[in-house]
């Protein structure tokens, strides 16, 4: 090992001895092993069906948006042919935590956000439409009570 000055010092890096180069490449190892961990947090989910005979389980990673996990759950329950036939488009379906409130996860919301492994999904209530008997029978419905005050009103004089 050579003796240096000052000036030497401070223009040249340091040389590397064994024990350093070590201390580094451990170091480069371990970075690339957090990056590992911090790309591939994935966790196992349990999904009820509301109909189904038991639970969906797989693995999802940590990011995920609760949209990807409903499409995600509905082609596993079709792939292994489930009763009801539920369908494929995950726009008519919602998810819920299976312990917490009422509320509906967000279809844009990330999966791993609240810590919840265990959901229920559930299929949209279709509202009817409105066809044009059904709105004609509302707005005559509209002026019964009318009707119905002038014939309750109205006496009749019956003659024997």
């Amino acid at each position: 090992m050579m003796k240096r000055n000052v000036h030497e010092k401070m223009v040249m890096p340091p040389q590397m001895n064994n024990s350093n180069k070590k201390k580094q490449q451990g170091n480069n190892n371990n970075e690339s092993k957090n990056a590992k961990k911090r790309r591939s947090k994935r966790f196992l989910i349990t999904i009820n069906v509301l109909g189904s005979a038991g639970p969906l389980r797989f693995l999802i990673n940590e990011d995920d948006v609760v949209a990807t996990v409903i499409d995600v759950a509905l082609k596993s329950y079709a792939r292994e042919g489930r009763l009801p036939v539920l369908g494929l488009d995950p726009n008519n379906f919602l998810l819920y935590y299976a312990n917490a409130g009422s509320d509906a996860l967000s279809p844009w919301e990330k999966i791993g956000s609240q810590g919840g492994r265990a959901f229920l999904l559930c299929k949209k209530q279709v509202q009817p439409q409105m066809s044009e008997a059904r709105s004609e029978m509302i707005t005559q419905k509209g002026s019964g009570w009318k009707a119905w005050l002038n014939k309750s009103f109205s006496f009749k004089i019956l003659s024997h």
